[in-house]
């Protein structure tokens, strides 16, 4: 898989990129948790994740944020994490201008940027976001989730507590128009020791149903005159 360098807001950003043999293949952007606490995009979470959408024919990329690897710049508490997510979605289209449509999957710090990353673009169309903090972090930009996605967590996850998801959960849920799918791993703490390779079968089940056209969210009810 080519190492690649492009240009970010910050400076050059290293990623990992696997073009699809197909023109008009959607995208894949994947996102590392977060840099200050060991993050990158050879995390294996995010590794298996990549490989996933490659292997279903999807382009697909990650890649360092700044201060990471040979990525340049420094952390920036997830504006300029976000801006780095971007451009390296701009990045992608660039190459692929037949692509219409776009994935995006980020783990703990990830998720976060993934689901700012969701609001900013109607192009991306599917989300997964693996072990959010909502305890941590303020997901309250979604108002409305603009996108149907899967949300996975453990239940023995101390760094992001299982009653915070579910509160997440719960309030993107009541939306209209979209389907949010929520699982969570028995015994599975942050990192998902030991349970890697359930975490990415529930993850290749999701996105292999909403490939084959399962998942589709009710359409709204129409309003009798």
């Amino acid at each position: 898989m080519p190492e690649i360098i492009f240009n970010g807001p910050a400076g050059r950003l290293e990623g990992r990129y696997q073009p699809s043999k197909q023109k008009s293949a959607p995208i894949a952007i994947i996102l590392h948790p977060h840099p200050q606490f060991g993050g990158t995009m050879n995390n294996q979470i995010v590794y298996q994740l990549f490989y996933m959408f490659q292997k279903r024919g999807f382009t697909t990329l990650r890649f360092n944020f700044r201060g990471i690897g040979r990525s340049q710049g420094e952390f920036d508490h997830g504006a300029g994490e976000l801006s780095d997510a971007a451009s390296a979605l701009d990045w992608v289209q660039s190459l692929h201008p037949d692509s219409k449509s776009c994935w995006v999957a980020g783990y703990s710090f990830g998720a976060w940027i993934g689901m700012q990353l969701l609001m900013r673009r109607p192009e991306i169309e599917g989300f997964m976001a693996v072990a959010p903090q909502p305890n941590i972090y303020d997901f309250s930009f979604l108002a409305p989730c603009p996108s149907s996605g899967l949300i996975i967590n453990g239940d023995a996850d101390k760094v992001a507590p299982e009653k915070d998801v579910n509160g997440l959960v719960d309030k993107l849920k009541a939306q209209k128009g979209i389907l949010i799918t929520h699982k969570t791993i028995p015994g599975a703490n942050h990192f998902f020791n030991g349970q890697v390779e359930t975490l990415m079968a529930e993850c290749e089940d999701y996105l292999d149903r909403r490939l084959n056209g399962e998942l589709v969210p009710e359409p709204a009810a129409k309003r009798i005159r």
